[in-house]
C-alpha cells in the first residue's frame, strides 16, 4: 500500500519479560529481547509523579504490565516500556544509541523517515536504533542539524 511502511521483526519495540526487585529503588529487567538490566531508579523518583513508589511496600509490589509495555504498581503508577528502554541504554553505557532514539522518538520518525532525513540508508537506521553498530558522533550532530534546519531544535 502506497504511503504505507511495514516494519520488519527487528523493528518491533522490546518489551518487558520480567522484573525483579533487587533493592530499595533498583530493579532487575529482563527484555524480550534477551537483555537483562539492573537499574536504580533512585532519580527518577524524585519526579512527583512517581512520589508513591518512595514507599518501600509500593515500591517492592511492582508487576509487568499487559503485553510487557510497562511496569505497574497497585497505586496506578506506571512506567512505559520506552522509557524503561531508554534508561537500559544508559546503563548499558550506549548513550549514543539512547540520544539517537530519543530523536527519532522526538520527532516520530520511522527507519525510512529518518534515513531520509540523515541521507543514510535505512539498514543504518536500523543498526543504529538497535544498537548493533556504535552511532558516529557525526551522525548525532546531523540529527542536531536536523533539528535546527527544522526550527525544532531547543537547547537543552
Amino acid at each position: 500500500m502506497a504511503g504505507i511502511e511495514r516494519m520488519n521483526i527487528s523493528e518491533k519495540a522490546r518489551t518487558i519479560a520480567a522484573v525483579q526487585v533487587i533493592g530499595r529503588t533498583s530493579l532487575r529487567l529482563s527484555w524480550s529481547d534477551e537483555t537483562q538490566v539492573d537499574l536504580d531508579l533512585a532519580a527518577m523518583l524524585d519526579d512527583p509523579a512517581l512520589a508513591g513508589l518512595r514507599d518501600e511496600a509500593e515500591f517492592a509490589s511492582v508487576a509487568v504490565g499487559d503485553w510487557g509495555h510497562s511496569l505497574v504498581w497497585p497505586s496506578g503508577i506506571e512506567l512505559g516500556a520506552d522509557t524503561l528502554w531508554l534508561e537500559t541504554l544508559s546503563a548499558k553505557g550506549t548513550q549514543d544509541v539512547r540520544l539517537f532514539l530519543e530523536w527519532r522518538l522526538r520527532h516520530g520518525l520511522s527507519l525510512t523517515k529518518a534515513a531520509e532525513a540523515l541521507g543514510i540508508s535505512r539498514r543504518m537506521v536500523a543498526y543504529y536504533s538497535n544498537g548493533e553498530k556504535q552511532v558516529p558522533k557525526a551522525i548525532l550532530l546531523a540529527c542536531r542539524g536536523w533539528e535546527v534546519s527544522q526550527g525544532t531544535y531547543q537547547a537543552a
